[in-house]
């Protein structure tokens, strides 16, 4: 038995935790929403949690009126998700938040003593040396939750670092990799969040179109694993069935295979570092027939170039791409610019921040990264409103 409390309860990886949970007969200890009062109380009456925030005060007055009665406290803004965060009964916390809301109520889990089951890239992509810096000193772990870092971290089991030649993170390349760049000019953002083989949130549905999602792994991976990001690659696997891979000094190379289930590598990082039975379906090799891997096209899709640039920057640049691409993402989400157009705006964001910001310090503080987040998203949206960037060749 282990008690849970999750950051992002409504969101896709939210809700296959409690299907996850479900199956374990886990407690949940508390859950939050941004705003989705209908579907947090729905969670409220199947696994009734201790307590309950909202980042919307408005959304959780509605939902103190509707369980009234019920020994549930319902918070609401920064100071309610903190203390779901740090709930004193809570031994994980799934931390499944969108964008850099997450970071905050992240590290405060990890000083109050919580191992983290980590769904939230930004945490790592803007914070990660002080994130991981915190569960060093803490003790506590930080478990990956996205599938291909999972994959890795299955890989590694039993490795020495100084073992590893390079990690491969596998990218499904989504549903463009075969595209034109003249073709990629007309996407809609409804083609875009059509994806082949995973069912995600819409703004990582959209990154997994740009591969700016694989970009985002780059950076956490150079984290989570503390290797050098000039020792992990990224190469295409459309079928989605060899979730990474790790290749070891003397040429071995280790892979983890599975069926295209977020709720695989959920399940492990809860009951880690055990292992237990699941409900899905079992990998079949003969069915699947064949596995194809080809390089990833940065010509076409420049994010995850922009990526790498980030992270080998260091400082708060990888937070200025962060912050640029949350921005880009929701505008092309409501067609104010076009698909090409994201990754315009996220390169005009961090050359401008080149020009004004040569300090890039190593370790840049809290306050360092949320000054960074703020500049990129106003500069960002200032852009789009005027039509200020050059539109992707």
């Amino acid at each position: 038995m282990k008690y849970v409390s999750i950051l992002g309860s409504t969101g896709s990886i939210g809700i296959q935790t409690l299907q996850v949970i479900s199956d374990l007969n886990f407690k949940v200890v508390g859950l939050v929403a941004r705003s989705n009062v209908d579907m947090i109380e729905q969670q409220i009456k199947q696994f009734n949690p201790e307590v309950v925030a909202l980042e919307e005060e408005s959304s959780a007055e509605i939902l103190r009126s509707r369980i009234n009665g019920k020994n549930i406290k319902v918070l609401s803004g920064c100071e309610g998700i903190i203390s779901v965060a740090t709930a004193s009964k809570a031994d994980i916390v799934v931390s499944a938040m969108v964008g850099i809301a997450g970071l905050v109520p992240t590290l405060e889990a990890i000083k109050s003593g919580k191992d983290i089951a980590l769904a939230n890239k930004e945490v790592l992509v803007t914070s990660g040396s002080l994130v991981m810096k915190a569960a060093k000193d803490a003790g506590v772990k930080v478990l990956p939750v996205d599938g291909e870092h999972s994959a890795i971290f299955q890989c590694l089991a039993g490795c020495k670092n100084k073992d590893v030649h390079r990690l491969i993170l596998t990218a499904s390349g989504g549903p463009f990799r075969n595209k034109t760049l003249e073709e990629l000019r007309n996407v809609s953002p409804e083609q875009a969040l059509n994806h082949p083989t995973w069912k995600m949130g819409r703004k990582i549905t959209i990154d997994s179109s740009t591969l700016m999602n694989k970009g985002l792994e780059v950076i956490e991976a150079r984290w989570l694993f503390d290797v050098d990001v000039s020792k992990i690659d990224v190469i295409i696997h459309p079928e989605s069935i060899v979730h990474s891979m790790v290749e070891l000094t003397d040429g071995s190379v280790l892979a983890q295979l599975a069926v295209t289930d977020m709720r695989l590598p959920i399940q492990l990082a809860l009951t880690y570092p055990q292992r237990m039975p699941s409900q899905l379906p079992r990998l079949d090799l003969t069915k699947v027939g064949k596995l194809t891997f080809q390089e990833a096209n940065m010509e076409n899709f420049p994010c995850l170039k922009y990526a790498y640039d980030a992270i080998s920057s260091g400082g708060t640049m990888p937070t200025v791409l962060s912050g640029a691409d949350e921005v880009a993402v929701e505008a092309f989400l409501n067609r104010q610019i076009g698909f090409l157009d994201i990754s315009s705006v996220i390169k005009k964001t961090i050359e401008t921040r080149k020009k004004i910001d040569v300090s890039f310090e190593s370790e840049p503080s809290l306050q360092d990264i949320k000054s960074a987040d703020r500049w990129a998203r106003e500069y960002a949206t200032k852009m789009i409103n005027e039509h200020n960037y050059e539109t992707h060749p």
